[in-house]
């Protein structure tokens, strides 16, 4: 394979296209994300580009690994931090708006509002917490996007919060570290980009559909991200930390993709 893996890819990338169409129609009876990219990495092209022999259960994780790796890279090189998603009118809105998580709804956290604190740690020059009521008080914009879920559907939603651009800048974080990672009240967390996090979109949302944000939507504080897949976008955020260290995150140490881009 050549040196420079996107030149290999533009030489190859029809092969490739032709023999993962053709994997995927004889794999559909078996949808399990792990099992098909197990099938897919016998392919000739991506064997090659795993760089390692598929012949046992700790071979494969490392192909995965790698191709999980060169993917992220990919997509943070075509990652346009000034490009917006798609906006949509009010009346396009999904009325409720859907619920999703990791857990059933009788497990949805509870979080007492006068005790919250986010907590801001890391590659930051203020790491004092914040109340709810003074994020509240911070300059609010909305956004009527698409949330896109990795398991198929999709929904528009109308968010509002506060940017998180202008939130990084405010508690003075190191712009030039990679990763903002993030920990939440239902034990979830997840981790993005820089670029992704200064994107003009991506909001510390407080409200959903013009209200309060829901405990069903992330109350108090959700990241929303429309330039991600839907499981970058944590809920129940109590705390932010900025970092050169790579976090992971809760599907993603579990083989999903780290960039995760929509």
């Amino acid at each position: 394979m050549s040196a420079n893996p996107f030149r290999w890819l533009a030489d190859n990338g029809d092969a490739v296209l032709r023999a993962a169409r053709n994997e995927v129609g004889r794999s559909v009876v078996v949808p399990e994300r792990r099992a098909f990219l197990r099938r897919t990495l016998t392919l000739g092209g991506l064997s090659l580009l795993s760089g390692c022999a598929l012949v046992d259960e700790e071979s494969v994780e490392n192909a995965l690994t790698r191709i999980s790796r060169f993917n992220d890279k990919a997509q943070g090189w075509l990652f346009d931090p000034q490009q917006l998603a798609p906006t949509y009118p009010d009346s396009l809105i999904a009325r409720p708006f859907p619920f999703n998580a990791f857990y059933g709804e009788n497990e949805i956290p509870v979080v007492d509002e006068e005790g919250f604190r986010l907590e801001v740690s890391g590659l930051v020059a203020d790491r004092r917490a914040w109340t709810l009521a003074e994020l509240r008080r911070l300059p609010q914009r909305e956004q009527v996007t698409r949330h896109i879920c990795v398991e198929g559907w999709s929904a528009i939603g109308k968010w509002g919060g506060v940017p998180f651009a202008d939130f990084l800048r405010r508690i003075g974080a190191d712009l030039s570290a990679r990763y903002v990672g993030f920990k939440c009240a239902d034990d979830y967390y997840t981790s993005i980009d820089m670029a992704s996090a200064m994107h003009p979109q991506t909001l510390l949302a407080l409200s959903c559909d013009g209200r309060t944000l829901e405990p069903r939507y992330g109350f108090p504080l959700k990241l929303r991200i429309p330039t991600k897949l839907g499981y970058k976008n944590p809920k129940h955020i109590q705390a932010i930390f900025v970092t050169n260290t790579y976090p992971g995150g809760y599907w993603e140490d579990q083989g999903y993709n780290w960039f995760g881009g929509s």
